[in-house]
């Protein structure tokens, strides 16, 4: 990967995964994010049902340190079986 980036850090950075409408899932989303942030408040984490309540998605905004913990975080998200889609 590039270290190149048009960010400057740090900046508010917002995180949108997707997966199926568990709690499994809202408890490792947060897991794999603080693992790499540390604590957030619950209002960093926003949640939009799909129409027929199957699926989430969840935003998660994080004062980003840097590209690698961006990259760090995604790889993470990417690599859980329960995340469908990173954004």
């Amino acid at each position: 990967m590039s270290d190149e980036t048009l960010l400057e850090f740090p900046c508010e950075f917002p995180i949108k995964m997707m997966g199926r409408d568990t709690p499994e899932f809202h408890v490792a989303v947060r897991e794999l994010v603080q693992k790499h942030t540390g604590p957030l408040e619950d209002s960093a984490f926003q949640a939009a049902q799909s129409r027929e309540g199957r699926f989430v998605s969840i935003t998660v905004t994080v004062t980003a340190e840097s590209k690698a913990q961006l990259d760090a975080i995604y790889e993470d998200l990417t690599a859980h079986d329960d995340v469908l889609m990173a954004l």
